[in-house]
């Protein structure tokens, strides 16, 4: 029996002591005065009674009432319930409020009346104090407390005639049953009766309707994370206005935990005053009332539940894991068919007839049915786990985790590692792991009814019926007599508080009150002691575990083939039959990656050990240990799955004699896994061993002594099935039964049983721990355990005794021994720890401890001497044959820096071809050496299987494109070692992932490291390979010439810097003028725009600004050079002036080229010379720069031959730029007026672009395209899918307004391809401005200027470096993958977003191309202006220009859009130590992958083949030639690199030029010539853009193992096959067939395609014959030429040859070509399409030439040529170039004029085509001219283009060239 009340208490309002306007509570009486021994008064009583603090309040408030709970020290709870009234204040004690309080406002209370403060005005007589009536008790019997308090007030209220002192001794001297389902009447003496029931059994909660409640406040999803965070120890907070609720809510999450008990801090109402509990930081189950939610709100780490609002808030920081699946999904799925029964049948035609839903009493037993439902399937068979350590004289229990999770087969899974780990889960094991014990329901359920519960999963009409049962039985244990509930209980009436009470709450007699309990305690005294009948029984354990959910490990799934192969390699090992166990090993290997397998081998290896020791020889030993290893490698630090375990006693009975007396173990072999070092794998191995022992303890008779051999798995007598558990179960049955002595011997004999495992163990670990070569601790101490244990203990029970112990003798043992020292110091303490804890828990005497720590140093000792002669030995053995080093070819100039180091190169991840799902041949893991070059990591080896053969596997990437590096530690692949190694992950889409090999020491490793840092980021640009390369071998000669010539180009080059700083010097010296911004200072805008008043003009010196007569030397030096570059000669192709003509400024031409950049003043990073409007004056061109970033202002880069509309290029604008001028609609204030002048600058600027173009707008006034209604819009227009922002979202939204003129009738296209060409409307902006949506906010166009503004969205280069870097681990992941589906590589390359950006690029492409196409200019203006400007304008030019598809016009563009208008390229390829932070941003690589896109769509509108991007691709990031380093042309010249090609010719020794190299590679072969090359001359290409048109290029997943990367062709030919007859083996001929690897081969060398196949058979022949071979591109050209006549028409149609120009855009884009003749139809493949020139109109014949001069490229050799007529000519340059004499052929049948060097000369220099001339004129010497010539021998050829000056030796043949070209002429 127990008190049903301990005290019962009076508290009032009294006024606070510091005057604070709040009062608090005073204890007016409490009963009994003197405190229960048992039980003593819990202190702060008052704080609960009052949770909100005590105010007055101005009217009476009904009564309330609440159970609040406390916990005392010693974790027992308190439940106060109260019941609080309100009394009217004596004005005495108002007044003392009055004066005391200071003002303080209070929110609303749970009543939700505005409280005031005692301060407030009101009269004396209307003022409420609250009184509570308190009820402390041990007991939950809340109705029962809320009854009597109730009764209490009753009679104060109604003033009943009863004696209030005997009621409240009453209800204090009461007393209830404790448990086992009585029930008691009882009465207080008031006329009234109440019925108390226990429940049946005490261990399961009673939760009334609680849990029922907090699901239908919080929902299904809520409470199930609220469970999961309460579970896993997390923070939960409950926000309620009412304390009931909370109380409610607090008690069901509780009830929901059951079995597991909540330990953590636990108080359902919490008091205002001690809301800083809530930053504790322990877990706890809190309740706050939801006035103080704001006090809440700063906590970062606690769950808040809002109970009124419904809802759950989880901080950004807190991961709450969830249920494994799928027992998420089945409990929620049964939890809401018990609450919303009606969702099955919602969807029924015919419904049944409604079903009533349960009681909320009856659905809350539900409710917590499904959760133990839940506990039982996660917890299933957890007895099988419990290590029973001592059985007397308590039982010691232990959980093996670990084996728990692995063969539950929920290793990974978060939330049961964290269940299992908590604190919850160590009280459920020491309470319920005891074998005889009472039993419950869940006892009942875990072990009975799993097999059910597995059965029902699929059927959820029986779950449902299960969980009903379960239902009734939680019913019944709460109401054992559901029929009883006859109460009778004295209420107040209705109201009442209401009513004038005549007296305040009368003062009780202590006396009487006392007297009372003092006769019930005299008369419980003679009364016996009640005791808790317990049934106690064996607790059943249950079947054995299964796995949650049978997860197939992927391609390791166990077919009963591994194991076999398992078992027979092991049989061959130990019949002696190596050969044949060999051929098995890499299989076997393999297969050892599951689990079955281990085990297998496990159990395999403990049939060859007899009496515990097994003797091999060398080689047998070697197999063994390298398969333990290979099964110990993939075993986790805990060992889940038992296999270390399993292994442990195998590792000391294998051994081998290395000499007489020395004996090596397997154990010194396979010492180095993580597992070993792991305290709690040894803990676990430790009871599990001491639980075997123990039980044999009780099995034997008793005369039997213990044998220790006794190991798992030995055959035992019949009582074997007997479980640990059963055996301790029964001896705790006979425990009391047995006398002390015979007690006392059990407990004697476990001590020593576990102190004898402890012996054995500390010489176990001490094997395991000790290297055999103490010069390896480095080793040791990294890993996993030996490295933190110096400093954390991994046990929860720390002994401070035993510690102290054990550093005692740890000092005094100390060895001299400097080696082995450190090592044997770490293992000691390690293995003393271990004793420490596991002895301890045990029950070990204080004596055997100390013992142990004595022998603990000697045994390692000991140990240590055995191990010195075992490694002596073991040094003597014939080492094994490591394969000879292969050596690596290098290119001419590349220089080893470091020589092989032997390395593993070891899968990464992505070889399905090597030995991976898809068959094949295992390539990796391959043995070889890795070399260090001055430009690569080379690795070069073979592959360790030795099924594979004798293949040769070679890796290798440049140095410059290393982008991370990281130590690794891994596995050999041979010998299963853990060894140091090293991952390196290039941008060229390579991975080195490599375990060096044991002969190579830290320290080689570490120099390998340092030098590669070194390589990869050099000092000084000038340290790259690309300008070491040959500088060993010019080195010795002395750099005298540059004296010898005058002005040479170094010398210009340095000149014209020095020029540039002087002009930039100047400016920044003359009054603060405006000056570049430096490097550091980009993307800031410039200060000095704020305080510009000066025109720049006044200090340009007066030559910048004249024309040519007017230069000074070196400047016309600079500007030769100049006009030779790239830009130069694409401007005049493009028809946008000649720098002659732009200085005599031809007014007829809208635009000139100016040379105001050329000392690079304005902007460092344009070029030269730039395309400016022709009105614009040089002076003005400084102030508009100002306004952009960079000072990148606006310049034409391209112009369109039929619409005339120009494209411009600038960077983003500053704020001052356009925008300041669009968004100053008010007039300018006067201080406005100065800071304006450069924005006018740029008015007029734009206003001169826009009036240069031909068709400007008209003067009726314009419509902009932002006129058009929305209604264009269709949901499927053009620019639906560029208004739609995903997640780097497209255009804005107004573009859509603005820009989506189309017909509503055109057809909408799918695919994102572009409607017709006319869906642009005739209204529309003369130029757009198209900029970053961010730069133009707020920006209204203003419809009298002539420009519109195109906002848009792009991703900046940050965004671009991360995509790639995803990009790089979906192609390349680095470790093989969980799963290696193509699923999940497509799920990562989208998480990348490489794909959205390549769309977003090709949709603002298409876009311009769009605009240009009709007419209108465009002005792209984004970031810098030199990233995705420079991306968007090239992809533009290469779209609506078809030169630019060629291969000299693609190298032209590159050269003019990327080089020449400084892209840094050293930047962003992170080139030099000052890029290295920012990381490598491939924005070239990308526009290279755009521009594969397009090849794709349209593959005959390229001469360039797929693998000349993939070239640039590798090489522009490579560092091996000179073209792409450095950041802009300044830089360039800065180092001399720009004009070096001219002048001196350099031998063949090294291409420092791509662009040369790449010129010499196509003379020699076509590999980067596309044979489909069919151009249609006036092909504008509009690609798809949307994700799902664009392909993944392979430049980013193919690999070629046979000989690295292609990309370096000099290394890319393997070595020539021997020839048939050669062979070395004779006898017949051999096949000429091939077996082509995946991952291995380079398949278009190996199986070229038919046209390759035939050109080389073509020269194979010729070489036959004796003949010199003809070049491949004259072959072809005669091929295509006679396909050409061929198809000439013949009246009947064209059979053999396509009218290309006809075929659909769409359709042509394939290549090939269906066409309909007369025989049916044929398929042809087109080739070329000069039919096209048959047409008359001049724009097609202008097509037709320039497709002509393509056509006729620059392979020409002079051999094959046909020459009309030929000759020596001296010729005059371009503007300000020298006279030189040339060799000129005049070609009748090409309709040319060529010129070479010199006679012999291949490659042709120039050519003037002869349909462009239009006079061939006398002309007169010019300066330079040669001087002994006649005048008459001069003659000028006037063309279209240009004039050019001739001097032939002497008249008469000046006279002949002059009739031979005018012949010529009057034939065309």
């Amino acid at each position: 029996m127990a008190r049903l009340a301990d005290y019962f208490v009076l508290v009032a309002f009294g006024p606070h002591p510091r005057g604070s306007g709040e009062g608090q509570g005073q204890i007016l009486q409490r009963f009994p005065e003197k405190d229960w021994e048992d039980n003593p008064f819990p202190q702060g009583i008052e704080l609960f009674c009052q949770p909100s603090g005590w105010q007055l309040c101005p009217e009476r408030n009904p009564p309330t009432f609440f159970v609040a709970v406390l916990t005392d020290i010693n974790s027992e709870r308190h439940y106060c319930a109260c019941l609080t009234f309100w009394e009217p204040v004596d004005p005495t004690q108002e007044v003392v409020c009055t004066e005391d309080a200071t003002e303080r406002e209070e929110d609303a209370d749970e009543g939700g009346q505005a409280w005031l403060s005692p301060t407030a005005p009101a009269n004396p007589g209307q003022l409420f104090a609250p009184k509570t009536l308190v009820l402390v008790s041990r007991l939950d019997h809340a109705e029962v407390f809320r009854n009597s308090l109730g009764l209490i007030y009753a009679i104060h209220v109604e003033g009943l005639n009863v004696c209030l002192e005997n009621v409240i001794g009453n209800l204090l001297t009461c007393t209830v049953p404790l448990a086992g389902g009585s029930q008691r009447t009882i009465s207080l003496g008031a006329g009234d009766r109440q019925v108390i029931q226990t429940p049946l059994v005490d261990s399961l909660p009673v939760s009334r309707c609680s849990v029922a409640l907090l699901f239908r406040q919080l929902g299904i999803t809520n409470v199930l994370s609220l469970f999961c965070a309460a579970l896993t120890e997390h923070k939960v907070l409950f926000l309620s206005r009412s304390y009931q609720r909370l109380a409610d809510a607090c008690r069901g999450l509780l009830a929901l935990l059951f079995p597991l008990r909540y330990s953590f801090t636990y108080v359902p109402i919490l008091p205002a005053q001690l809301l800083e509990v809530l930053s504790t930081p322990t877990p706890f189950i809190i309740g706050v009332n939801a006035a103080f939610q704001a006090e809440t709100q700063e906590l970062l780490d606690v769950i808040v539940a809002d109970l009124d609002g419904g809802t759950v808030t989880v901080p950004e920081c807190v991961h709450i894991p969830s249920l494994p699946e799928p027992l998420q999904s089945q409990t929620h799925n049964v939890l809401s068919m018990v609450l919303d029964p009606e969702l099955e049948l919602a969807d029924l035609a015919f419904p049944p007839p409604t079903t009533t839903a349960s009681s909320l009493k009856m659905q809350d037993k539900e409710l917590r049915a499904v959760f133990l439902r839940l506990f039982a399937q996660l917890l299933q068979g957890y007895r099988w786990c419990l290590h029973i350590v001592r059985i007397h004289p308590e039982p010691v229990i232990r959980f093996h985790k670990a084996a728990f999770l692995g063969q539950r087969g929920l290793v990974e899974d978060d939330f049961l590692m964290k269940v299992l780990e908590g604190m919850a889960f160590a009280g459920f094991v020491s309470e319920r792991g005891v074998p005889y014990r009472p039993t419950d329901l869940f006892d009942e359920l875990v072990a009975h009814e799993v097999a059910r519960m597995r059965a029902d999963e699929n059927h959820p009409q029986r779950v449902l019926r299960h969980v009903q049962e379960l239902a009734e039985q939680l019913y019944k244990n709460e109401n054992p007599y559901p029929a009883v509930a006859m109460h009778k209980v004295q209420r107040p009436g209705e109201a009442s508080h209401l009513r004038r009470t005549p007296r305040p709450f009368p003062r009780l007699d202590e006396g009487t009150i006392q007297w009372i309990v003092d006769q019930a305690a005299a008369k419980m005294q003679g009364a016996p002691p009640a005791v808790k009948a317990e049934r106690k029984t064996t607790v059943p354990s249950g079947p054995p575990m299964t796995a949650i959910l049978e997860r197939c490990s992927g391609p390791h799934i166990n077919s009963a083939r591994r194991l076999e192969v398992v078992r027979n390699c092991i049989s061959y090992v130990f019949e002696g039959k190596m050969l044949e166990a060999k051929k098995l090993l890499p299989a076997v290997l393999r297969a050892l990656k599951g689990r079955a397998a281990r085990r297998c081998l496990a159990q395999e290896l403990h049939l060859h050990v007899q009496q515990n020791r097994a003797v091999l020889d060398h080689q047998q030993f070697d197999f063994v240990v390298r398969m333990m290893n290979c099964c110990l490698q993939d075993c986790t630090s805990l060992d889940e799955h038992g296999i270390a375990a399993a292994l442990l006693p195998l590792v000391t009975a294998f051994c081998r004699k290395l000499s007489p007396g020395v004996t090596q173990f397997a154990y010194s072999c396979v010492q180095e896994h993580v597992v070993w070092s792991t305290p709690q794998f040894w803990e676990a191995m430790f009871y599990g061993d001491v639980q075997t022992h123990i039980r044999a303890l009780y099995l034997e008779p008793s005369d039997d002594q213990v044998s220790p051999s006794q190991e798992v798995g030995e055959a035992q007598s019949q009582d074997d099935e007997r479980s640990a558990l059963d055996v301790a179960s029964e001896q705790r049955r006979l425990w009391p039964t047995l006398s002390r002595e015979k007690q006392q011997e059990l407990v004697q004999k476990e001590e020593s049983t576990v102190f004898s495992q402890a012996i054995h163990y500390a010489n176990r670990m001490s094997y395991l721990l000790l290297p055999l070569d103490s010069s390896k601790s480095r080793l040791l101490r990294e890993r996993a355990g030996l490295g933190d244990l110096e400093s954390a203990s991994n046990s929860l029970v720390t002994n401070s005794m035993a510690g102290s112990v054990a550093e005692s003798y740890d000092t005094e043992s100390g060895f001299e021994d400097a080696e082995t020292c450190d090592v044997a110091g770490a293992v000691v303490r390690f293995i003393n720890r271990f004793v420490d804890k596991v002895c301890t828990e045990s029950g070990v005497t204080s004596d055997h401890l100390k013992g142990l720590h004595v022998m603990v140093p000697d045994i390692v000792q000991m140990h240590i001497e055995t191990l010195e002669a075992v490694h002596r030995e073991s040094k003597r053995l014939p080492p094994i044959q490591k394969p000879k080093l292969l050596r690596p070819r290098l290119l001419p100039g590349e220089e080893c820096v470091l020589d092989g180091l032997r390395v593993y190169l070891l899968p990464d991840g992505r070889e399905e071809g090597v030995g991976g799902s898809g068959g094949g041949p295992a390539l990796l893991p391959a043995e070889g050496a890795v070399f260090l070059t001055t430009y690569r990591v080379i690795f070069t080896g073979m592959p360790t299987d030795p099924l594979v053969g004798e293949q040769v596997v070679v890796r290798s990437f440049p140095v410059a494109t290393l982008t991370k590096e990281k130590r690794i530690s891994v596995q050999t692949p041979v010998d299963q070692l853990l060894q140091d190694g090293l991952q390196l992950r290039s941008c060229t889409f390579q991975l080195l992932k490599m375990a060096f090999d044991e002969e190579v020491g830290s320290d080689s490793a570490e120099l390998f490291r340092k030098q590669l840092h070194k390589l990869r980021y050099p000092p000084d640009i000038r340290g790259t390979f690309a300008f070491t390369l040959g500088t060993a071998l010019t080195s010795g000669r002395p750099a005298r010439a540059a004296k010898d010539k005058g002005p040479s180009l170094r010398a210009l080059s340095r000149n014209l810097v020095k020029n540039a700083k002087k002009t930039i010097g100047r400016q920044y010296v003359t009054r603060k003028k405006y000056n570049p911004p430096g490097w550091e200072h980009r993307g800031q805008p410039s200060p000095e725009d704020q305080e510009d008043e000066i025109s720049v003009s006044e200090e340009l010196e007066p030559s910048t600004l004249t024309p040519s007569s007017a230069l000074k030397p070196s400047d016309r030096m600079t500007m030769s050079s100049l006009v030779e570059r790239a830009c130069c000669r694409d401007y005049q192709r493009l028809g946008l002036g000649t720098l002659s003509s732009s200085l005599s400024r031809a007014k007829s031409e809208p635009f000139r080229i100016s040379p105001v950049n050329r000392m690079y003043a304005i902007c460092r990073s344009y070029p030269g010379l730039l395309i400016v409007p022709q009105s614009i004056q040089d002076n003005a061109l400084q102030r508009v720069s100002r306004c952009y970033r960079q000072n990148r202002f606006p310049v034409v880069c391209w112009r369109s031959g039929r619409s005339k509309a120009v494209l411009l290029r600038s960077g983003g604008l500053h704020g001052k730029g356009v925008v300041g001028l669009f968004k100053a609609q008010n007039a300018p204030s006067p201080g406005q007026a100065q800071a304006d002048s450069s924005s006018l600058e740029q008015e007029k600027y734009l206003q001169a672009v826009v009036s240069s173009m031909p068709r400007c707008a008209d003067s009726s006034g314009r419509n902009t395209l932002s006129g058009f209604s929305s209604a264009h819009m269709g949901s499927h227009g053009k620019w639906s899918s560029v208004r739609a922002s995903g997640r780097s979202s497209g255009l804005g939204a107004d573009v859509g307004s603005r820009l989506a003129g189309r017909d509503l009738l055109s057809t909408p296209q799918t695919n994102g391809a572009p409607p017709d060409p006319g869906f642009l409307r005739p209204q529309r902006a003369a130029l757009y401005i198209i900029g970053d949506k961010a730069q133009l906010k707020g920006v209204r166009p203003d419809p009298l200027q002539q420009w519109e503004l195109v906002p848009i969205e792009v991703f900046e280069a940050r965004q671009v470096k991360a995509s790639f870097k995803k990009l790089l681990k979906a192609c390349v992941p680095g470790c093989p993958t969980v799963e290696s589906s193509p699923a999940s590589f497509l799920r990562s390359l989208e998480e990348s977003e490489w794909l959205i950006q390549i769309h977003k690029l090709l949709q603002i492409s298409v876009l311009v191309v769009e605009l240009l196409d009709s007419g209108s200019s465009v002005l792209v203006s984004l970031e810098d202006g030199w990233d995705i400007t420079t991306q968007v304008v090239s992809l533009v030019q290469l779209l609506s220009d078809p030169f630019y598809r060629t291969l000299e016009g693609f190298r032209l563009l590159v050269e003019k859009e990327w080089l020449s208008f400084g892209h840094r390229f050293s930047h962003r390829g992170a080139h030099t130590p000052a890029g290295q932070s920012s990381g490598f941003t491939p924005v070239f690589l990308q526009f290279l992958d755009c521009v594969h896109q397009v090849h794709l769509q349209f593959p005959m509108e390229f001469e360039f083949s797929q693998f000349y991007l993939k070239f640039l691709g590798y090489h522009h990031a490579s560092r091996r030639f000179r073209t792409f380093l450095l950041d802009s042309d300044y830089e360039r010249i800065e180092l001399g690199l720009l004009y070096e090609e001219k002048g001196e010719r350099k031998g063949q020794l090294a291409c420092r030029s791509l662009w040369e190299y790449a010129d010499r590679l196509s003379k020699k072969t076509p590999v980067f010539y596309n044979y489909t090359y069919a151009p249609e001359d006036t092909e504008v290409l509009r690609p798809y853009s949307n994700v799902s048109n664009l392909k993944v290029w392979d430049y980013y997943t193919e690999e070629t193992l046979a000989e690295g990367p292609p990309y370096d062709w000099e290394l890319a030919q393997g070595p020539p096959e021997p020839p048939e007859e050669e062979r070395p083996d004779g006898g017949a001929l051999q096949s000429r067939r091939r077996v082509v690897w995946p991952c291995y081969d380079s398949r278009p060398r190996v199986q070229p395609d038919a046209i390759s196949r035939l050109l080389e058979e073509l020269q194979r022949l010729e070489t036959e014959l004796g003949r010199p071979p003809e070049r491949w591109k004259d072959t072809w050209d005669r091929v295509k030429a006679v396909q050409r006549l061929e198809g000439r028409p013949d009246g009947r149609g064209t059979p053999s040859s396509l009218l290309v120009s006809t075929v659909p855009h769409h359709r042509r884009s394939l290549g090939v070509y269906l066409q309909e003749g007369p025989v049916g139809s044929t398929l042809s493949l087109s080739l070329d399409s000069d039919q096209s020139s048959g047409s008359t109109t001049s724009s097609s014949r202008q097509a037709a030439r320039r497709s002509t001069s393509t056509l006729y490229s620059q392979f020409q050799t002079a051999e094959s040529e046909n020459r009309s007529y030929e000759g020596t000519l001296y010729k005059k340059g371009a503007f300000m170039k020298p006279w030189k004499a040339r060799w000129f052929v005049l070609d009748k049948t090409k309709h040319q004029l060529r010129y070479y060097d010199h006679r012999v000369d291949t490659e042709c220099k120039g050519v003037i085509d002869l349909a462009e001339v239009e006079a061939v004129a006398p002309g007169t010497p010019t300066m330079g001219a040669p001087k002994t010539v006649d005048e008459k021998a001069f003659f000028d050829v006037k063309t279209t283009r240009r004039v050019y000056n001739f001097c032939a030796q002497d008249v008469p043949s000046a006279q002949q060239w002059v009739d031979r070209i005018q012949s010529c002429l009057s034939d065309a």
